[in-house]
């Protein structure tokens, strides 16, 4: 059965999609929402409303992260069933679905019902320790993404 190379293509803008919207939020919205003090003169919006506010824009990501989640489950195991298989697109598909889970369905969740408790909420331990293991897992999913789209890119070069 031949393959679309529509599919492919469409894979691969998700891919690409994704990782430059994890890099544009991690890279220059966090830095420009944490920073108003150096942009703005007027009005400074202190950590704790800065932190709602990106808390807010990674929660409406979390719906094109679960997306994301979907459709490269969806793909992966399409091509594994047309005989694709490979190490590295198997380690790095299941790493992009496991932290696009754990960061739409476990961190960005309980960030924002810490932030709802107050600002003293958000100066403990535990919000630190979410806060960490959110952006590592950020991290984490940008690497995959980033070696998942080579990986498909290189396998449909040979096809």
């Amino acid at each position: 059965m031949k393959r679309s190379i529509y599919a492919d293509f469409s894979y691969l803008i998700i891919l690409a999609a994704s990782f430059g919207a994890v890099i544009v939020l991690g890279a220059f919205v966090a830095p420009v929402v944490f920073n108003t003090d150096k942009i703005l003169h007027s009005m400074l919006i202190d950590n704790y409303n800065a932190g709602i506010i990106m808390g807010e824009i990674f929660h409406r990501f979390s719906y094109w992260i679960y997306v994301l989640a979907f459709y490269v489950t969806a793909y992966e195991l399409i091509m594994y069933k047309f005989g694709q298989r490979d190490t590295i697109i198997f380690v790095s598909s299941v790493s992009v679905v496991f932290t696009s889970l754990m960061f739409s369905a476990v961190y960005s969740p309980k960030i924002l019902d810490m932030q709802a408790l107050g600002v003293e909420a958000t100066q403990s331990d535990t919000f630190a320790n979410i806060h960490f293991a959110s952006e590592l897992d950020f991290k984490i999913l940008a690497i995959s993404l980033f070696v998942l789209f080579i990986r498909r890119l290189l396998l449909l070069r040979t096809t």
